[in-house]
């Protein structure tokens, strides 16, 4: 089959890309780099023409209540164009508990996001990931003051980004789910303890202190972030990953 991968060259696009074309498909990366700005619409057509499955993997600049523009705007280009072009599935890749998480403008945006797909005409699956192992050192940096990170006791169960992109081009390459699978790591984690086993990795002196109101996890109460009964459960552990 052929794909077209919108943000085919980012952190899971580019992974997605590769696992499509080695399971013997062509898949095509689109992108601002390729000319390709699903916002404005420019390159959508010609780069969804022929296609047999559009992923759709780009990413809204801000995390701040822009975002909803973002993904309406876009979505509403890309369906429009997969329409025009005959593709018989449409793929998202989102967040485990973003509808679950109403203080947070951009789980709010991305929920807004499968909303849109689901009301549209074009067969789709969605796949909803919990949080990348790769982004750990960024939650970290959010609320680092000097020798200490502030981190909120929030589940999370960290999935490897190879991990997700596996599943979305498995999903991808099968039949329109018309729903969502869910897709997290093998193991959950307190935020704060996850801070601690990264920082000991890492040789990093900085201690960790929890604070539940510290960073953007703190809006998430219980245990929203974490897989539900029926989710796939992905192969790598988050102390593998990190050697």
């Amino acid at each position: 089959m052929k794909f077209a991968v919108i943000g085919g060259t980012g952190l899971i696009g580019s992974q997605v890309v590769r696992d499509l074309n080695a399971a013997g498909h062509e898949a095509v990366p689109h992108s601002l780099s390729t000319g390709v700005d699903a916002l404005t619409g420019q390159g959508v057509d010609a780069a969804l023409a022929g296609a047999d499955v559009v992923v759709n993997l780009t990413n809204s600049p801000t995390f701040d209540d822009a975002s909803a523009a973002f993904f309406r705007t876009s979505m509403d280009h890309l369906l429009a164009a997969a329409q025009r072009a005959g593709v018989g599935h449409f793929v998202i890749l989102s967040i485990v508990g973003t509808d679950q998480v109403p203080d947070l403008d951009y789980y709010r945006a991305k929920t807004l996001q499968e909303d849109i797909l689901k009301a549209g005409s074009v067969p789709y699956s969605i796949v909803r990931a919990t949080q990348f192992m790769e982004f750990v050192d960024a939650v970290l940096s959010w609320t680092a003051d000097g020798d200490t990170v502030r981190l909120p006791r929030t589940p999370i169960q960290p999935i490897a980004a190879a991990d997700v992109a596996a599943t979305v081009a498995e999903v991808a390459a099968g039949s329109p789910l018309g729903g969502t699978l869910e897709v997290g790591g093998p193991d959950t984690y307190p935020l704060d303890e996850l801070g601690r086993i990264t920082l000991d990795f890492k040789g990093d002196k900085r201690s960790v202190t929890v604070d539940d109101t510290a960073g953007m996890f703190a809006a998430a109460h219980g245990d929203v972030l974490t897989t539900k009964k029926g989710a796939r459960i992905a192969p790598t552990h988050y102390t593998d990953w990190l050697k």
